[in-house]
């Protein structure tokens, strides 16, 4: 009981800090937690508008705190782009954040593609099947299929 009333009596504002506090949100993704606390949506809306103009909260640096966090995992583009669309995050700021990064010299596609591959295999497959096997990992990992071919010839050169 004591939490329910707690949430009534904080404000959007105080409960909207209280979750930055601890890592990056998209707008999208605080206004549904702001609802979910029982926060009308013309406050949420108002308190998501001052944290904007503030810099408290900001959905490009979400999306470049996102993408190196899918990086560090080894996740490619394609899978960094549908997650960021679905938390919020729109479709030109998205291309911009992935086009920074790769001006940037952050993250090369390509050699992290050769990573991940090399990490859970060991060679590109004798067989068919096996070759499959390892483009469907790189795939379901989000890599478009230039990064995989590149990465099973990487793989396969260094034997």
């Amino acid at each position: 009981m004591p939490a329910q009333s707690e949430a009534r009596t904080s404000s959007p504002r105080d409960d909207a800090i209280r979750l930055l506090a601890r890592r990056e949100y998209s707008r999208a993704e605080l206004a549904q937690r702001l609802a979910a606390r029982a926060h009308s949506p013309e406050a949420i809306g108002a308190c998501l508008d001052e944290l904007e103009a503030e810099g408290l909260q900001s959905d490009a640096r979400f999306a470049e705190s996102f993408l190196r966090s899918r990086v560090m995992r080894g996740q490619g583009p394609l899978k960094v782009r549908v997650e960021l669309e679905r938390r919020g995050i729109e479709r030109p700021l998205v291309a911009t954040a992935l086009a920074e990064a790769e001006q940037a010299g952050e993250v090369d596609w390509f050699e992290l593609a050769a990573e991940a591959l090399s990490r859970r295999f060991t060679h590109p497959g004798d067989s068919p099947r096996e070759r499959a096997r390892r483009e469907r990992f790189l795939a379901s990992r989000g890599f478009d299929f230039e990064q995989i071919r590149h990465a099973l010839e990487r793989l396969g050169a260094e034997e």
